[in-house]
């Protein structure tokens, strides 16, 4: 058994939560040189270059990309072989999360209750899903949510005999519904499967992945090509200016479902879809 202090834990967070908010992840500013390139939109490609600067400015001086640093997500993957010893790992989660919000002088966002709106002042609580695994480390990836995307997100139960087209018909609508409020281009996740609420993690976890990454599965990864292309088609274009790059990549996830559902869950992020991830 291999023992881990809690004070570790909560120290990678608090850089975390700085470090993705500042440095946009290589995968996607990849992603925008070649979109800078490829659209056919004049205003768009000037918009996407100014994207490209303020990210650059943003590491450069240790700044937010963006004013909305975000909800603090995270998704944890907890050997069995490992044991915290101080405060449980959501205490070290949450306590890195204050001290990082609060040192790198980021947007504190979270209100304590949806309907008092009383915020809590340093960014917590976050919300943090745990997987258990084999072996001796505990893996953390760290996804600062901003809500000008997750408010136009979307979740269907479709019918088993919808199929792919059905898939593919709800994914375009939503994006269309959403326009150019999550701040174009945009990165889609996609759930596909389990349960209503499997579905919607599976599209949040799917903006984890880099975009550089395609679903190891064939019909899949046909399939996030196929609705990026649909994306792109329908004109939205860098911050809805019109342009033919309304989105950099569509990831898709999928989980084994019930004979009778068919659930879509669409999480919809800005191009700076930030994440981090460190293995202690």
């Amino acid at each position: 058994m291999r023992v881990i202090n809690s004070d570790e834990i909560t120290k990678r967070v608090e850089q975390m939560c700085i470090k993705a908010n500042c440095c946009l992840n290589n995968d996607i500013m990849d992603a925008l040189k070649k979109a800078e390139d490829e659209e056919a939109s004049e205003v768009g490609k000037e918009i996407i270059k100014k994207l490209e600067e303020n990210a650059l400015i943003a590491a450069k001086k240790e700044m937010p990309i963006c004013q909305d640093t975000g909800m603090a997500v995270f998704f944890v993957k907890i050997g069995k072989d490992v044991h915290v010893e101080g405060d449980s790992i959501t205490d070290a989660i949450n306590k890195g999360v204050a001290l990082g919000y609060t040192k790198g002088y980021l947007r504190k966002s979270v209100v304590a209750d949806p309907l008092k709106r009383v915020n809590t002042n340093d960014n917590t609580p976050a919300v943090i899903y745990y997987d258990f695994r084999d072996g001796d480390r505990i893996e953390i990836t760290f996804a600062p949510k901003g809500f000008g995307s997750e408010n136009k997100s979307g979740i269907k139960m479709l019918n088993p005999s919808d199929g792919i087209n059905g898939v593919i018909n709800f994914v375009v609508e939503t994006v269309e519904k959403a326009c150019g409020n999550p701040c174009p281009p945009m990165i889609v996740g996609v759930g596909i499967g389990g349960t209503m609420d499997k579905a919607a993690y599976l599209s949040k976890r799917a903006l984890t992945r880099s975009i550089d990454e395609r679903n190891p599965d064939p019909l899949y990864a046909e399939l996030e090509n196929k609705l990026l292309e649909q994306i792109n088609l329908t004109g939205i274009g860098p911050q809805g200016m019109g342009g033919t790059t309304t989105a950099l990549a569509v990831n898709v996830e999928v989980y084994p479902t019930h004979i009778a559902g068919l659930p879509v869950a669409v999480n919809i992020n800005c191009h700076a879809t930030r994440h981090a991830t460190e293995i202690i």
